[in-house]
C-alpha cells in the first residue's frame, strides 16, 4: 500500500494558479479544481508575488571577461612552466645564450613523419658520442588558420618536438627542453640538454 504524501502550501498554492488558469478543452467538460483529499486547508494562499521567478538573463552566472576560446597556454608558456631539471646555474646560463650548442639539426621543410624519423636518429647519435647540448631549429611556421570555427596551431614541428623528446625513446635521454635565445633562433629552436652517458 502507497502512502501520499501532503502538499506543502507552497506546492497547493502553485497547484491552485495553475487551475485557474487552466481552460477547458471542451464543452462537455466541467471546470473543475482539482485538490487532493489530504492537502492541507489554507485559509489565504501566498500572493502571486512569491511565486514568480527572478528574470533569466543568459551569461548572467559566468565567472570571468577570458573571451579566449584557447584551452592549452602557447607552446613558449607550457616549456617555461615546465620545473627545471638540471643546475640552476647552468639553466641560468643556457637561457641567457651563454652556453652553445655542440651540434645543430634543422628540420625545416620536413613533414612529419621525415622531421620526426630525422630527430630520434640526431638524438640517439649525439647522445651516443657524449654530447650535452644541441639545438633543435624547427622554424616559427607558417599561420595556416582559415578562419573556421576550430582555431589551428601554425608551426606543427614547433608544437611536436617537445612532444617528441618527452616520449620513448627520447625521453630517458633528455634532461631539460627550452626555448633557444634570440642568437640562436628564439622561438623558433629548442635546447635539448642531454643527460650522461652511463
Amino acid at each position: 500500500m502507497t502512502r501520499k504524501r501532503q502538499l506543502r502550501p507552497d506546492e497547493m498554492a502553485l497547484w491552485q494558479e495553475v487551475a485557474r488558469r487552466t481552460e477547458p478543452l471542451g464543452r462537455r467538460r466541467k471546470q473543475t479544481t482539482m485538490t487532493p483529499a489530504s492537502a492541507p486547508k489554507t485559509a489565504n494562499p501566498p500572493p502571486e508575488e512569491s511565486l514568480s521567478l527572478p528574470r533569466f538573463r543568459l551569461g548572467a552566472a559566468a565567472q570571468g571577461d577570458d573571451s579566449r576560446h584557447d584551452v592549452l597556454p602557447g607552446i613558449a608558456e607550457r616549456i617555461a612552466s615546465a620545473p627545471v631539471a638540471m643546475d640552476r646555474k647552468s639553466f641560468q646560463r643556457l637561457k641567457r645564450g651563454k652556453l652553445s650548442p655542440e651540434a645543430k639539426l634543422d628540420l625545416h621543410g620536413m613533414t612529419l613523419d621525415q622531421a620526426h624519423g630525422a630527430l630520434v636518429g640526431f638524438m640517439l647519435r649525439a647522445h651516443g658520442a657524449g654530447k650535452r647540448l644541441v639545438l633543435v631549429v624547427t622554424g616559427k611556421g607558417k599561420d595556416r588558420d582559415g578562419g573556421g570555427p576550430i582555431p589551428v596551431r601554425h608551426g606543427v614541428l614547433r608544437h611536436n618536438v617537445p612532444q617528441w623528446l618527452r616520449l620513448p625513446p627520447l625521453g630517458p635521454l633528455v634532461l631539460q627542453v627550452t626555448e633557444a635565445h634570440i642568437r640562436h633562433g628564439g622561438g623558433g629552436a629548442y635546447y635539448v640538454y642531454l643527460r650522461r652517458r652511463r
